[in-house]
C-alpha cells in the first residue's frame, strides 16, 4: 500500500519560531517538500528570548552553522549560566551555571560527598566546584577544549546571548537559499474540511493558500490552533502569577559578564543580558501587584546605561495550550503556550517541538496515536519545566512584599512537592525520563534558596571523611587554576570578532 506523503507545508508566521522552523524544515527534509512562511511586515514579534541554554548549539550543529558567523550576525555573547539576586532573602546571590560539578566518585553523584562536608561546616559553598560558576565570578570565557582531556577545561557547557531580531533574520537568509518560499501579508482566516482539518489559510489581499499540514508559529494569537481550531489553553497564573513584562535595550555597560542576570523585585524579577552591541532588560512582574507604571519606573531607575528606545509592553498568560497538535496544526512557539523567560527555556521550547515534530512527521493519514504521543511528550515537558519555575518563586524566605508572601504560601503541583521532599529528606534529586533541567539544575536552585536536606546519601560514608576532604580540595584547586588561564569575556569576543573580519577579508 503507498502511503500518501505530505507534499506542502504552511508555517503561519515569523519571527524566531516561523524561521527556526523553516529553517530545520527545509535542510531535514529536503526539496522533496513545498516549504512556505507568511508573515506581516506590519505585525510586530515579541523578540525577548535573547538569552538561551546550551541545546542550541545542536540546533545549529544540525543545520551546520559555524558558531562564528552565527555569533556576528545575531550580535552575540557567550553565556555560562544565570546569576540570581535576591531570590532567596534580600541581598542573597548564586547562580545556575550550566555544566558538571565535579568529579562523580564510586557510584554517587558528586554532589553528595560535598553535600556531607558542606552540612557538617567543612566544605565551602557548591560554587567552588563548577568551572563556569568560578569562571563568571572573574568575567571569564573559552570554548571547551577537547583536547584538554579529562580537564575541568574540556567540560566548560556554554549557550548565548543573541539578539533574537537578527537571530530570525539570519535564519530567514539560511531558510530561503534551501528553497523556503516566504509570502508577504497577513491572514485573515482559515478554511476547514469536513473532517474539520484546515484546508487552506485566507489572505488579506484575497488569494487562498492550501496544504496538508499547516504549523503555527502567529504568536499569542494562536491564529490557527485557538482562532480556527478552538483547542483551548490551561492556566498556570495561579503557580507563575507574573502576567506582564516591559523591555528595554540600554547602552552597552562597561563590564560584560558571560551571564544572564536575574534580580527579583518586589512584585516580580528584571533581566540584564549584554550583547556585542547593547544590553537588554526587561521587567517581568504581577499586574495584581504593582502597576504598570510603578513597573517600567523600576526598570527605567536601574539601566546601566542610557535608554536606545521607549520602553515595550508585553502581555501574557503562563500556560499551555491542551494540544500542541490538533488535526493537521502543530503549534510552535508562543502559539503553543507561554512560559516566562526566567530560565531562557523559550527558544528551548521551539527547537524541541521542532525536533518532536521531525520524528512523528505525519503522512496525509494522520494517525491519531502519534499525535496523541507527541502530545504527551510535549506536555511533560512543559509541565517540568513549569515545576522548575515555580520551585524558584515558592522557595523563598521572603515576606516583605504581598508578592512574595503569596508565591512562598501558595499550593504546588504534586509533581514538585515530591522533588522538594526527596531532597529535604536525604538531599536526592531524582531526573525523570528526558526531564530538561538535570540534577546540578535543580540542586543549585534549592540549595541557593537555602533549602536544607536534612541528611545524604548513607553510601557516602563508605568514604572517610579525610578522604573526602583531600577530595573536594583536589577538585577546588585544578578548577581555580584552570580559571586563571581563562581570558576575559569581553576579550574572547572581541579577538572572535577580529579573527572572522580578518578572514573574510
Amino acid at each position: 500500500m503507498m502511503q500518501q506523503n505530505i507534499r506542502n507545508v504552511v508555517i503561519v508566521g515569523g519571527g524566531t519560531a516561523g524561521w527556526m522552523t523553516a529553517a530545520a524544515l527545509s535542510q531535514l527534509l529536503g526539496p522533496k517538500i513545498s516549504l512556505r512562511l507568511i508573515e506581516s511586515d506590519d505585525i510586530s514579534t515579541v523578540g525577548v528570548g535573547e538569552s538561551t541554554i546550551p541545546m542550541i548549539r545542536l540546533f545549529n550543529k544540525v543545520l551546520g552553522i559555524d558558531e562564528d558567523e552565527f555569533m556576528l550576525a545575531t550580535k552575540a555573547t557567550f553565556k555560562l549560566g544565570i546569576e540570581f539576586r535576591d531570590w532567596g532573602r534580600l541581598g542573597d546571590s548564586y547562580m545556575h551555571g550550566f555544566g558538571k560539578f565535579g568529579q562523580d566518585l564510586e557510584t554517587l553523584n558528586f554532589y553528595q560527598y560535598w553535600l556531607r562536608m558542606h552540612l557538617a561546616g567543612k566544605a565551602p559553598d557548591i560554587e567552588r566546584y563548577s568551572i563556569n560558576r568560578m569562571a563568571s565570578q572573574q568575567n571569564r570565557f573559552m570554548r571547551a577544549d577537547p583536547s584538554a582531556g579529562n580537564s575541568p577545561l574540556a567540560e566548560i557547557t556554554h549557550a548565548f546571548h543573541l539578539d533574537a531580531g537578527l537571530y530570525a533574520a539570519y535564519l530567514r537568509r539560511y531558510a530561503e537559499a534551501r528553497g523556503v518560499v516566504r509570502t508577504e501579508g497577513k491572514v485573515l482566516d482559515a478554511q476547514l474540511r469536513a473532517d474539520g482539518h484546515v484546508e487552506s489559510v485566507r489572505m488579506e489581499n484575497g488569494a487562498v493558500i492550501g496544504a496538508e499540514l499547516f504549523i503555527d508559529c502567529s504568536g499569542f494569537r494562536g491564529l490557527l490552533i485557538e482562532q480556527t481550531l478552538k483547542t483551548g489553553f490551561e492556566d498556570w497564573t495561579h503557580w507563575l502569577p507574573c502576567d506582564r513584562a516591559w523591555a528595554v535595550p540600554c547602552e552597552l555597560a562597561a563590564d560584560l559578564p558571560p551571564y544572564t542576570r536575574a534580580s527579583a523585585r518586589p512584585a516580580g524579577w528584571q533581566w540584564r543580558i549584554g550583547l556585542q552591541h547593547r544590553t537588554g532588560n526587561g521587567h517581568v512582574f504581577s499586574s495584581r501587584y504593582m502597576s504598570d507604571d510603578e513597573a517600567a519606573g523600576i526598570l527605567m531607575g536601574s539601566l546601566d546605561g542610557k535608554p536606545l528606545a521607549e520602553p515595550k509592553m508585553l502581555r501574557f498568560t503562563a500556560g499551555k495550550r491542551r494540544k500542541v497538535w490538533n488535526r493537521n496544526v502543530v503549534a510552535i512557539g508562543l502559539s503553543s503556550g507561554f512560559l516566562e523567560p526566567l530560565e531562557s527555556t523559550s527558544i528551548h521550547l521551539i527547537q524541541s517541538t521542532i525536533a518532536r515534530l521531525i520524528s512523528f512527521f505525519p503522512d496525509q493519514e494522520f494517525c491519531q496515536a502519534d499525535i496523541d504521543e507527541f502530545n504527551r511528550q510535549c506536555d511533560f515537558e512543559v509541565e517540568r519545566i513549569r515545576d522548575f519555575l515555580i520551585l524558584h518563586y515558592h522557595a523563598t524566605e521572603r515576606n516583605d512584599t504581598p508578592f512574595w508572601d503569596y508565591c512562598r504560601t501558595m499550593d504546588i503541583p504534586d509533581t514538585l512537592r515530591a522533588k522538594m521532599d526527596l531532597w529535604r529528606n536525604r538531599g536526592r534529586i531524582v531526573r525523570l525520563a528526558d526531564e530538561l533541567f538535570a540534577e546540578v539544575g535543580w540542586l543549585q536552585v534549592l540549595h541557593g534558596q537555602r533549602i536544607r536536606p536534612r541528611g545524604y546519601h548513607p553510601l557516602v560514608d563508605l568514604q572517610s571523611e579525610e578522604d573526602i576532604g583531600q577530595y573536594l580540595q583536589d577538585i577546588e584547586h585544578v578548577i581555580a587554576q584552570c580559571v586563571s588561564v581563562m581570558p576575559k569575556h569581553a576579550d574572547f569576543v572581541a579577538n572572535m570578532r577580529a579573527s572572522h573580519e580578518r578572514k573574510s577579508k
